[in-house]
Formats: structure tokens, sequence, C-alpha cells
């Protein structure tokens, strides 16, 4: 149970990852964004400038013992200074959430013994949570953060020089699926990552066209009925698109009327499967128009994509 004792302040809510702290707000001098770029050479020297001062930086979370760096997303991050008498510390949050006022808990006495914790609070959405002096945390905890920190370094380092050499080898050919069943869009990929292919998917022709924008496959496999734009208008665009009117398109179906084939292939359609498929007669038309894509032989496919050099 929390205890009964109560008062009335205003704290600063702070996210760090996924851990939610707050800090009494007549501690916290400045919030700002700074520039990743800065961040990261604080991670690295262990202080940040702020104005004309030097001040002791570290990742909110790492006093915490919760990890030893947080994450930089885009161009700038959350850095919150905070003071206590004399002492000042910048700190690295992964969020702000805000300025609220907060009923505060006196701590029983297994909590009133941890250094640095001030109270206990209860926001708005039932979530309890602890009150620190991040500057004491620091004067305590700060040696011990900043070996996290050097640690965290060390592995982004390492894992840097990982995806490097992972860059540097050649990756598997891509295949698009396009199915508005999450059932036939898994049990594809699953068939065609067992045969070594990279496999994109995407809901609807739409999600397929933002999709595309990145990274274009050796080949598209799309259902017609579909939400937002359909098989058939997501040919059209891709016909109409200099860049993506040469991607062999293979339509899978339910749709096995001659009305609707004809259809497909009228809009650039280069193969015709009616639902469910044959496995091998579909792996057999990937690796057809893999093959042309890479220049290894003629492609030697029929139309229902049996292997022709086989016969």
């Amino acid at each position: 149970m929390l205890p009964l004792t109560t008062a009335v302040t205003q704290v600063v809510v702070l996210n760090c990852d996924d851990l939610v702290v707050a800090v009494p707000s007549n501690l916290v001098e400045r919030v700002t964004r700074t520039p990743v770029q800065e961040v990261e050479a604080a991670y690295r020297d262990g202080v940040m400038r702020i104005g004309e001062d030097t001040l002791p930086f570290f990742w909110m979370g790492g006093l915490l013992e919760h990890g030893g760096r947080g994450a930089l997303e885009g161009k700038t991050a959350s850095i919150v200074v905070a003071r206590s008498a004399s002492q000042r510390v910048a700190l690295h949050v992964g969020q702000v959430l805000g300025n609220q006022e907060v009923v505060v808990k006196n701590l029983g006495p297994q909590l009133a013994r941890l250094p640095a914790l001030s109270g206990l609070s209860m926001l708005p959405d039932g979530q309890t949570v602890l009150i620190y002096n991040p500057v004491a945390l620091a004067a305590i905890y700060g040696a011990q953060a900043r070996d996290r920190m050097r640690q965290a370094d060390a592995m982004t380092v390492e894992g840097a020089a990982a995806e490097g050499r992972e860059m540097a080898m050649p990756l598997a050919t891509l295949v698009m699926v396009v199915d508005d069943s999450l059932t036939v869009r898994r049990v594809t990929q699953r068939l065609l990552q067992r045969e070594g292919y990279r496999v994109q998917l995407a809901k609807d022709g739409l999600e397929a066209l933002e999709l595309l924008g990145s990274e274009k496959p050796a080949v598209v496999l799309s259902d017609i009925e579909m939400p937002r734009m359909d098989g058939f208008d997501l040919l059209r665009n891709l016909r109409a698109d200099a860049r993506l009117r040469d991607l062999p398109v293979v339509m899978i179906t339910s749709r096995i009327a001659q009305r609707h084939h004809d259809l497909a292939m009228t809009l650039g359609a280069n193969e015709y499967l009616g639902k469910p498929y044959d496995e091998q007669a579909l792996l057999n038309l990937v690796r057809g128009f893999v093959d042309a894509a890479h220049g290894v032989g003629d492609q030697g496919l029929t139309e229902s994509g049996v292997d022709a050099r086989n016969h």
C-alpha cells in the first residue's frame, strides 16, 4: 500500500526508453533539443557544452541502471539540464513528457533508504512514477553510469563494423508479395524464404507502391481483390512508371474467369496463377524471372510456370 502522508508539487515527467520517471520542476533549469552530433560527442567525452559552461553529461536511464546510453534517432535529442544547489548536470532523455502537478506520497521505510529518491506519485493514466533528484543520482552513481556508457560505445563501434561487413556481402534477391490475406502473405513468405529469397510484404497495391519507392524487387506476386488499391490498379500504375514498367508481375488470384485473366494480361501481367497455387510452379516462375534479371540464360517458362527447358 502507498503511504498516506501526501503533498502536491510540480514535476517534469521523463521517458528514458521504456522507463518513466519524474524530476521536481524546481530542479529542472532548462530543456532543449540538441543536434545528435553534439550528443554523440558528449557520450564520448562525458561532458556537454551548455552556453558558456561545460557540464557533466549522463544518460538519465544509465543513472538508474537502465542501459548504457539512450537511442539517438532523427536530427536532435532531448537534453535536460538539472541544478541542485551549486551543482548542474546535463542529461540525455528519450522524451520529455511534460510538466504535471502531482500528489507526492511519502516513501515508506524501505524506499526511504534509497539515495536520491524523493518520493513517488501516480500519473493521470494510473502509472506509478518515482521522483528522483538527478544531480544526487549523478553524484552517487555517476562513475558506474560512465562505465556503462563506455561499454555501450564499444558495443556500438563493434556493431557498426559488423553492419559494414554485412553490407559488403551481396543481398539475397528481393521478391514482393502483395495480398490482403495475412495467411497468404505469410505462407508465400515462408515458401520463398526457404529458397533463399528476401521477401517484402504489402497488404494492398497502395502499400506496394510506397515500398517500391525504396527498392525494386526482381518480381512482384500480387493478388487482385484488395482494399484501397486492387491488383489491376497496381498493374496500371506499374506500367505507367518508367522505372517500374518492366518489373515482372505474377497475378495470383481466386478470380479464375477468362475475362479476369485477359484483363490482367492486357494491363501487362507476365503470368496468371489461380489460388490455391502450385508451389513448384510458382517457384519455377520466380526463378525464371530472377535468372532473367541477372542475365542467366533465357526465361524458358511457359504460362503455367513449368520450365520448358526440361521438356
